[in-house]
């Protein structure tokens, strides 16, 4: 069957209507961009760099407020030491592979001096996950012509998911994982909002993966799909990006980031003790001028109290991101030959409809 996203084949997660696209780019303005990196020599290639930006680019001249939630912290992700003492984001945010992160925080630096004209002070925000059991990790093989590749594609409109950018060497629940999105319209007292989610899925074991509740990782078992791994790792990680166009504060913005360990456990991640799972929430619905000195009127806020729909707009969100990269990615050989296999999606839709017809008996 050809990879598609988790709607196409019949299963719907949640009850909040999707943006027209069901992307992080639902949120107006809100770009993202791929590099994928594959070839076999003279080193087995198998990585990228997937970029969100914010404002159409814009977002070092006009700051977003944010907030950061830290699930398990075996995982890096830089300038979040700014943002937390700012509540703002002030960078386009990349996502890479383990050992490039310094090169891509570099990369983004350089293309913000150079192409887009930020002025003197840019600290990126650029997360990791590893992908070195597929990708010869040790290669170095991302390059900063790559960033600026990922920067140059980010536009709006529909996201690739699956085997590209910084998901391309990604396993996830024991199967080919990689980058996923989805999106909430958000129908609260104080307005209609839209939720985003981007993910970056490299984390889980097959016994723990849930669809919609259902335990397709013991009916899906290693006698069914393969194990990619000869000696099973401990744990691996995952980075989730949520983004909206509501007017949030950063510290509602960083209650968003923790709704995203909600979404996460729904589909079985529980924070394994070397897995990196860090979640960075970000909202357009303010502007903060760079280099403001003058008291800044931000307009209204959104009350605590009308929160709840963006709480579980963003769990939504982030679960059925994480199920659209496990549809979307295909399986792939990587370094040293080892195998990372698609989930399959006939026998998915298999068990889907026996539990199904179970549930109606």
């Amino acid at each position: 069957m050809e990879r598609t996203r988790l709607r196409n084949l019949g299963i719907s997660i949640g009850t909040a209507p999707t943006g027209p696209l069901n992307a992080i780019t639902d949120v107006p303005g809100v770009w993202v961009g791929h590099a994928t990196v594959i070839h076999d020599e003279p080193r087995v290639a198998r990585t990228g760099v997937t970029v969100i930006v914010p404002r159409e680019g814009g977002i070092g001249r006009d700051y977003a407020f944010a907030g950061f939630h830290r699930f398990n912290g075996c995982g890096e992700m830089t300038g979040i030491h700014w943002l937390e003492e700012t509540g703002l984001l002030t960078s386009a945010i990349a996502l890479t592979n383990t050992h490039q992160i310094g090169m891509v925080h570099d990369a983004l630096a350089e293309y913000s001096f150079t192409r887009s004209h930020y002025g003197a002070f840019y600290l990126p925000v650029v997360a990791e996950t590893f992908d070195g059991w597929l990708n010869d990790l040790n290669a170095l093989h991302l390059t900063k012509e790559h960033v600026f590749e990922a920067m140059s594609n980010a536009r709006g409109g529909s996201v690739p998911e699956g085997n590209v950018g910084g998901g391309t060497g990604m396993i996830c629940h024991d199967f080919k994982g990689g980058i996923g999105t989805s999106s909430r319209r958000v129908i609260s007292k104080s307005g209609e909002y839209t939720v985003g989610a981007l993910v970056q899925t490299n984390y889980g074991d097959r016994e723990q993966l849930r669809i919609d509740g259902v335990p397709v990782g013991r009916k899906l078992g290693f006698d069914v799909v393969p194990s990619p791994w000869q000696t099973p790792p401990e744990s691996s990680s995952i980075i989730i990006v949520v983004a909206t166009d509501a007017p949030l504060l950063s510290d509602q913005c960083r209650r968003l980031a923790q709704r995203a360990t909600t979404g996460l456990a729904r589909v079985g991640g529980v924070g394994h003790n070397t897995s990196g799972d860090l979640f960075l929430a970000f909202a357009t619905g303010h502007h903060i001028p760079a280099g403001a000195d003058a008291p800044i009127p931000l307009g209204p806020m959104i009350p605590h109290q009308h929160l709840n729909p963006f709480f579980d707009a963003t769990a939504e969100a982030v679960e059925e991101a994480i199920l659209n990269a496990l549809t979307s990615a295909e399986t792939m050989v990587g370094y040293q030959g080892r195998t990372a296999y698609a989930l399959p999606l006939d026998e998915l839709q298999r068990v889907m409809d026996q539990y199904r017809l179970k549930k109606e008996m």
